[in-house]
């Protein structure tokens, strides 16, 4: 049964719609292996999975509140042109998304919205910010997980985490002062950003 700290081996497929296109799959020969508990995948996707068993299909949504958040218009930033005078021209196209760097080192990914002559428009929301999910699988395993894989999660907790700077701003139970401290952390540490130059 599916409680904390057990491993557990999943296939699914993931759209945004009841019927819609398919956006993501995990199949059986190369499921989705994650600890409950530890916040390896989104809380409610868990949730949905408790005290289910090895066999046990499921097909749940996940509200977007609840999945990847809702569209933060703060998250919606004008950068200056100049910083992208590194970037390869065929990079530089809307809708291409580019991977980018704070001032101190943190990685974000931002999806470009529009090109100006002295800025462009840049969206750091989460791909599928907005969107609810829906998910349609089977519970392929499930197991007490080693003292040696919960070991090397908590080793690798504190390193290489993507966008932890939005965190505190994207995730909806953490709320700031006000909106106006939200919007001045967020342009305060985008002004920094530049693009990584692969």
């Amino acid at each position: 049964m599916i409680t904390k700290n057990k491993m557990v081996s999943v296939s699914y497929e993931l759209r945004t719609e009841q019927n819609g296109e398919l956006l993501e799959a995990a199949g059986a020969d190369r499921p989705l292996d994650f600890i409950c508990g530890q916040g390896q995948t989104l809380e409610y996707f868990e949730m949905n999975l408790l005290d289910k068993n090895e066999g046990d299909k499921f097909d749940f949504s996940i509200p977007a509140a609840h999945a990847y958040g809702l569209v933060n218009e703060d998250m919606i930033v004008d950068l200056p042109q100049e910083i992208f005078k590194d970037v390869e021209a065929e990079e530089m196209v809307v809708g291409h998304v580019l991977p980018m760097m704070d001032s101190v080192g943190r990685r974000l990914q931002g999806k470009i919205l529009s090109i100006g002559d002295e800025e462009v428009r840049i969206d750091f929301n989460h791909p599928l910010a907005g969107k609810d999910l829906f998910f349609k699988g089977e519970i392929l395993g499930v197991r007490d997980a080693t003292d040696e894989e919960l070991e090397a999660l908590h080793s690798h907790k504190c390193g290489g985490v993507v966008a932890v700077v939005l965190k505190e701003v994207a995730d909806p139970t953490t709320r700031a002062a006000d909106a106006e401290d939200v919007t001045k952390y967020i342009r305060n540490t985008f002004y920094f950003l530049c693009p990584v130059i692969l």
